[in-house]
């Protein structure tokens, strides 16, 4: 018996990868995140496959699932949103499953990120405005953010920032942005991309909040700030130039 984790993707159900389609269609137990995994996604399952959301369970409830299909020798599917490597409560359950010996396989997911900027159809790293990417959040009930991890800490990097479940805290990202990125720096606000509500609203650091204010959002949202967001005049990469000389182009 096997449990197999799957990162669902960012909520279209046709985003799973086929790896993880595979899987679905070939367990007979699914765990699954209900309040964020689409039901569409639950049609790959097998018809009589025992379907268990996970949304109102604790840990212990879920690792007695676990151990109930162990008993049974049957293979679970365990569905998360997005992809396992960040924010998924993965590490604990993976904790729990070494313990009682039984095995279990990462199959990755597409991140939320990722399905934001494809909504906002821009590249979120460009040559000499910004080539790194942070992934963060602020500070929330169930995780306090490391001292040493804050928004002022990524932000004096110029890195383009991807701030998860921290909607509720708008008005303090915008506060400890500001200084640092400039009134005028892009901002979007991309609530369940690639879902079929997404909804998506620009803004800058200065009327970001104003705007949320006149269209809120209480939804799974994901904050984006920097000026690849916006960026036009930017150089085109060395990768394509003419006169870049790699060893796949094959040229003298």
């Amino acid at each position: 018996m096997t449990v197999h984790f799957i990162g669902a993707g960012p909520g279209a159900a046709d985003l799973i990868t086929v790896r993880g389609r595979d899987l679905l269609v070939r367990c007979p137990v699914c765990l699954y995140a209900g309040s964020i995994v689409p039901r569409e996604m639950l049609a790959w399952c097998p018809a009589d496959a025992r379907l268990v959301d996970t949304a109102p369970l604790s840990l212990d409830e879920i690792e007695a699932e676990y151990l109930k299909a162990d008993a049974a020798g049957q293979d679970v599917a365990r569905l998360h949103s997005g992809d396992l490597s960040v924010w998924s409560a993965v590490a604990e359950q993976v904790r729990r499953l070494e313990k009682h010996g039984i095995a279990y396989t990462m199959t990755p997911g597409v991140p939320a990120f990722a399905a934001a900027a494809a909504a906002l159809r821009r590249e979120l790293t460009l040559p000499g405005i910004a080539q790194s990417l942070v992934l963060t959040r602020v500070s929330g009930r169930a995780s306090p953010m490391p001292g040493g991890e804050t928004l002022a800490t990524f932000a004096r990097s110029g890195a383009t920032l991807a701030i998860h479940l921290a909607i509720h805290a708008i008005d303090d990202v915008v506060a400890e942005l500001t200084p640092l990125y400039g009134p005028d720096c892009p901002v979007a606000v991309v609530a369940r991309a690639s879902w079929p509500d997404e909804t998506i609203i620009m803004g800058t650091l200065a009327d970001i909040v104003g705007k949320l204010a006149a269209d809120p959002i209480a939804r799974t949202a994901l904050i984006l700030v920097g000026r690849t967001l916006s960026a036009e005049g930017f150089r085109e990469s060395a990768l394509y130039d003419s006169d870049y000389q790699r060893r796949f182009r094959g040229r003298d």
